[in-house]
């Protein structure tokens, strides 16, 4: 067996417990990535209301404030608002905590993305996902729902 075929095997019994994970589960992978593919854009293209801008517009507000008041303790604790200094304001900490992720490069910038990524499910999911199911299945979401398919 190659290694392809064994990894294309992985895959598909990711992708057939995803499918049987409960809802409420797969939403909030899929916001989570969303989450973060928005921080990543951010990043990338800086606008002024970061919260709101990263934040989709179509989830619950539950999540929405869970998200609003999770996402910059978060980025603290990746240490990425270290040299925020007093910052209080959720938005001002966000907003200093992806200038620090904008200096990042490849690889460092990816893994605090994917982190990010995982802590975000954890809080959609309302504390129901572990965090190494977290990983397969958010690596798996990103891969074969998120990204579109390079051709």
């Amino acid at each position: 067996m190659s290694i392809k075929s064994f990894l294309t095997k992985i895959w598909g019994t990711i992708q057939s417990l995803f499918n049987s994970i409960p809802s409420e589960i797969q939403s909030a992978v899929h916001i989570a990535v969303t989450l973060t593919e928005n921080v990543k854009r951010f990043v990338d293209s800086p606008i002024a209301d970061v919260l709101t801008t990263i934040i989709p517009g179509d989830i619950y507000d539950k999540i929405k404030q869970s998200l609003r008041s999770g996402l910059p303790v978060i980025l603290s604790n990746l240490k990425l608002a270290d040299q925020c200094g007093t910052l209080s304001d959720p938005e001002e900490i966000t907003k200093c905590a992806i200038q620090t992720l904008q200096k990042f490069d490849g690889a460092l910038k990816n893994v605090y993305l994917h982190t990010l990524s995982l802590l975000l499910t954890q809080i959609t999911a309302d504390g129901k996902l572990s965090w190494s199911d977290g990983i397969c299945v958010v690596e798996w979401y990103y891969k074969n729902k998120f990204k579109p398919k390079e051709d």
